[in-house]
């Protein structure tokens, strides 16, 4: 058995910053030995047959072996094993445990804020789904133990730099996951891929959306449903937004005309162009030119 923790204080200005971060830690619980380990703060050791509620998040990385996790809002007992992150929500009942035969070694962060209030809000995380199966990661890893050094050395505006890293590990951790199970189906990914080069080739043509549907073999609505499940844009926002970025390249090192601009671009009028452009920038294209 091994644990390396260390609990923090942040104040009022720190929180001010969006997220604080409260312990960090590392154990290894070897096959045979008792769990959960002893010298764990106040309000943090719990018993596994009655659980435990925080006020807090915390998010756990399991790097070897095998355990058991279960929660208010996902009841049903669920294995999390090497490569598996799972999420702690403030005042949701939970538990887990390493299997008496396998043990685990795992890594945890504990941190409140809005910035991760917001994400909850929007439902990028939640209760209903705290494990995320990301398989093994050197990256993980160094960022868990770069949070453990920071935390032991205590330096000046630690508490922001451990923020940096925590809002990096969440943002890894939806991630890895997404794109694991987007590339289940290689053979969408890559029509994806391609799809994303043939809009991107053909920003100054007529070339349509169907017809990089017909030019890849499928059906315009599976074709537009594949794409924004893999990018979150449908593919005529994902033509329109690399169309405007283009404008404003060449706004700002071109003396094109806007009209010109327009046309080049294949917007269905200048008119048409500007009303756009100004939507996605906040300034009509007559006065990116004009100050830029």
């Amino acid at each position: 058995m091994k644990q390396t923790s260390k609990y923090l204080l942040a104040n009022d200005r720190d929180a001010q910053w969006g997220l604080t971060i409260s312990t960090v830690g590392y154990e290894e619980i070897t096959p045979g030995d008792s769990y959960p380990t002893v010298g764990h703060a106040d309000g943090y050791y719990f018993h596994v047959d009655r659980g435990r509620e925080l006020q807090e998040y915390q998010l756990l990385y399991i790097t070897e072996g095998e355990g058991r996790f279960c929660s208010a809002h996902h009841r049903r007992l669920t294995t999390v094993k090497e490569g598996d992150m799972f999420v702690l929500f403030p005042g949701e009942w939970h538990t887990y445990y390493p299997l008496i035969d396998k043990g685990w070694k795992s890594y945890w962060i504990g941190f409140k804020g809005r910035n991760m209030d917001e994400r909850v809000s929007a439902g990028f995380l939640t209760p209903a789904k705290p494990v995320y199966h990301v398989g093994f990661s050197d990256e993980i890893v160094q960022l868990y133990r770069s949070a453990l050094s920071a935390a032991a050395d205590e330096a000046g505006y630690m508490q922001q730099l451990l923020a940096g890293q925590v809002n990096y590990l969440i943002g890894m951790m939806y991630s890895l996951e997404r794109n694991i199970e987007l590339g289940r189906n290689q053979q969408h990914v890559d029509m994806v891929s391609r799809a994303r080069l043939l809009i991107r080739e053909s920003l100054e043509t007529s070339l349509s959306i169907q017809e990089v549907a017909e030019q890849l073999g499928v059906s315009y609505s599976n074709f537009r449903k594949l794409f924004k499940e893999h990018t979150g844009l449908s593919p005529a926002t994902y033509q329109q937004d690399l169309r405007l970025q283009r404008a404003k390249e060449l706004l700002t090192t071109t003396d094109m005309s806007v009209k010109e601009i327009a046309y080049r671009l294949n917007f269905e009028s200048p008119d048409y162009f500007s009303a756009k452009f100004k939507i996605k920038t906040g300034r009509r294209p007559s006065e990116l030119r004009n100050t830029e």
